[in-house]
């Protein structure tokens, strides 16, 4: 019975805005989701959390924690207003809107007079189906936010290690909480590779237990993973590499010798994409190799078969001519018209020609060695 073979369903968005457009136009997605605001207001000796759908509710708890530091979270970019009034409110360029909303970034980073914006992609995958969603980041003074797509919580660890107040993460500024969730993103990419390895470990044991067509379906999904995280990180090292040269005033030097680490994870992740891209094409090649050594093989079978039953087709062939051997008229015999037809015990002695042909070809094979090849 064939094995079922399931398509690699890749989940992400494609909206690139009208032909033509000015720049900075903000143009929602259709499918976008509702928008859904969390903001988390922290020093050195709490954190206060406010859930609100409209944007009001947020600035009224920005104006009563004037003092601390903020981070904005925005799940969902489906509603066009919003987008608008974090943009008045902030003084946030419309270019950088433009791109929030449009999720086809690759990542990057922009530094402006009084903030940086940043973006990232985060790529998962779960039964089949690879997510890849853009984040963006827009970090100022006392003030980071994150744009999302979806609803997600892909930084539930932040916001654990934000209210247990361990480490830097509540006195190091906001720049520091944008480098903690690009981190968090590369071990995500470590997640991802590590179970992509194991995936790859499982094809390469079929490949030489039991080949068949699912290796190479199995392989090409894996292939085309690694052709989106490379997109992903590639960039991904030159902005983390643009953060750390740039002379910057958000990102201070404390925060650029973590960023130098994250730096050294692009590069980890890089060097195993490269390595899973050529063990997977090795395996592709290998799968090809025994397909191939495999038809060959029945085709040197097929071929003995037929130089086995040559002759005595040819000598079937021969004697199945119907060439009378007497004139039906006149009854005289006709020469060399196949006197064998009326030879007594004819019939018995083309078997044994035939039998002792064949056996002379096999131990002849035989004794070439190539029977001993199958």
């Amino acid at each position: 019975m064939a094995k079922k073979i399931n398509k690699l369903k890749i989940r992400t968005s494609k909206k690139y805005g009208n032909i033509g457009d000015s720049p900075g136009m903000i143009h929602i997605d259709a499918d976008a989701k509702k928008p859904l605001l969390t903001l988390y207001s922290y020093n050195s000796e709490e954190v206060q959390e406010c859930d609100g759908r409209d944007f009001e509710t947020i600035l009224k708890q920005l104006d009563h924690c004037h003092t601390h530091t903020h981070w904005l979270q925005v799940n969902g970019l489906g509603e066009q207003r919003l987008i608008e009034q974090v943009g008045e409110h902030f003084n946030i360029n419309r270019l950088v809107l433009e791109d929030i909303v449009n999720t086809h970034q690759r990542p990057k980073f922009d530094d402006y007079d009084t903030y940086f914006f940043a973006t990232s992609r985060i790529i998962t995958y779960n039964d089949d189906e690879l997510s890849n969603c853009q984040i963006s980041f827009i970090v100022k003074d006392n003030l980071i936010i994150s744009f999302q797509e979806d609803y997600t919580d892909n930084f539930a660890m932040i916001v654990k290690r934000l209210i247990s107040g361990k480490g830097l993460i509540r006195t190091a500024g906001p720049a520091y909480l944008c480098y903690a969730m690009m981190d968090t993103i590369f071990d995500m990419y470590f997640s991802l590779l590590s179970n992509l390895g194991d995936r790859l470990d499982d094809v390469e044991d079929r490949l030489y237990d039991n080949p068949d067509r699912s290796i190479m379906y199995d392989s090409q999904k894996i292939k085309r993973t690694m052709i989106m995280l490379r997109r992903a990180i590639w960039p991904e090292r030159d902005k983390v590499n643009e953060m750390i040269r740039d002379d910057i005033s958000l990102i201070s030097a404390d925060v650029k010798v973590f960023l130098r680490d994250a730096y050294d994870h692009c590069i980890q992740i890089i060097d195993m994409i490269e390595s899973y891209q050529e063990i997977t094409s090795s395996i592709i090649d290998v799968y090809l190799s025994i397909i191939s050594n495999r038809m060959n093989e029945i085709m040197k079978v097929l071929t003995l078969i037929s130089v086995i039953f040559m002759p005595i087709t040819f000598i079937v062939g021969v004697f199945g001519m119907n060439f009378a051997r007497q004139d039906p008229l006149t009854n005289k015999a006709l020469p060399d018209n196949m006197p064998e037809l009326y030879s007594p015990h004819g019939y018995t002695y083309c078997l044994v020609a035939m039998f002792v042909i064949t056996i002379g070809q096999v131990l002849f094979f035989w004794k070439k060695g190539w029977f001993s090849r199958f």
